[in-house]
């Protein structure tokens, strides 16, 4: 697939946000975040800010991007659509958990109940956005059973970096926090190789002969059925170049989860303020790592309508 930058922003951005909004909503709700003004303000705005600009950039994917709002009338059959339902949903007890810690300076009572209602939306919608992915069947490499946990693990652990950067920077870090964190990365870490290696033994089910219908013998196209590059083998024929596969491999590891639980580390041994740098470092490298992770996903794809040209 042709990895847009919008898309993998999209991806990525909300991945976060909703980690984020999430852990706030759970933490917060049980007391463990203190409903400071300026905390919540900042944490809030953080989560909802990359949710929205996530959301945003998604829609410049889009070939026409005022009919956007089409896409919700097809909930009952379009995981795109149940996404985007998912999404709006969320914002409403999101914003009402919002007021109630910056504006009202609580986090108990119905404030809680509405920070559990914005984490439960904020879940459900990232599991909407995983399987308008996992449910693709044309596409092996997404159509497995690492894709929608896979973006669940990769959502809780950029959050808790982001949460954990957060609280450090008001000096109230903590451990148990911080321990999650890089359990976290080197869970997501260790589902990221697992599904490389999946992936590199993948045995496409599909060939030429099955995806043309005429058994016996071996197809071969003679020749394209276009005569020049069009929508089909830009978006869904991209091919990258092992060698730089490899190397992006490599890159998505050491910024994504090498790194970041490095700095995690290191700021178990040092005071505040070295210890909030470093965590917000850790935040801002992790999500570079991400990003290149997320092109990643989207360039290993491959389509079976590539089979019609020969590929």
């Amino acid at each position: 697939m042709h990895p847009a930058f919008s898309v993998v922003f999209f991806t990525t951005a909300t991945g976060a946000g909703y980690g984020l909004l999430a852990l706030l909503g759970v933490l917060a709700g049980l007391g463990f975040v203190p409903p400071d003004f300026w905390l919540g303000a900042i944490g809030m705005g953080l989560a909802l800010g990359l949710i929205s600009a996530g959301l945003l950039s998604s829609a410049g994917h889009l070939g026409r991007p005022e009919r956007a709002w089409r896409a919700f009338s097809q909930w009952r059959s379009s995981w795109l659509s149940r996404e985007g339902v998912a999404s709006v949903a969320t914002f409403v007890p999101a914003g009402l958990f919002a007021i109630g810690w910056v504006v009202l300076g609580r986090t108990e009572g119905w404030v809680a109940v509405a920070g559990v209602l914005a984490a439960v939306g904020a879940v459900a919608t990232v599991c909407t956005t995983g399987m308008i992915y996992a449910s693709l069947k044309p596409i092996a490499q997404w159509h497995s059973r690492f894709t929608l946990p896979g973006y669940l693990i990769f959502s809780a652990m950029s959050g808790s970096v982001l949460l954990n950067a957060l609280l450090h920077g008001f000096a109230i870090g903590s451990t148990v926090l911080l321990a999650g964190c890089m359990l976290l990365t080197l869970l997501g870490w260790g589902w990221k190789v697992a599904t490389w290696r999946y992936n590199d033994r993948l045995e496409i089910p599909t060939n030429a002969n099955t995806a043309t219908g005429l058994a016996g013998g071996t197809v071969r196209s003679l020749e394209w059925p276009h005569t020049e590059e069009n929508y089909l083998l830009k978006e869904m024929g991209f091919r990258v170049a092992r060698k730089h596969k490899a190397r992006l491999r490599q890159i998505t590891q050491v910024l994504a989860f090498a790194s970041p639980v490095l700095l995690l580390v290191a700021v178990l041994a040092l005071p505040w303020p070295y210890a909030a740098v470093l965590s917000t470092l850790a935040a801002t490298v992790q999500f570079a790592g991400m990003l290149v992770e997320r092109w990643l996903f989207f360039a290993e794809a491959k389509h079976t309508v590539t089979l019609y040209y020969g590929r």
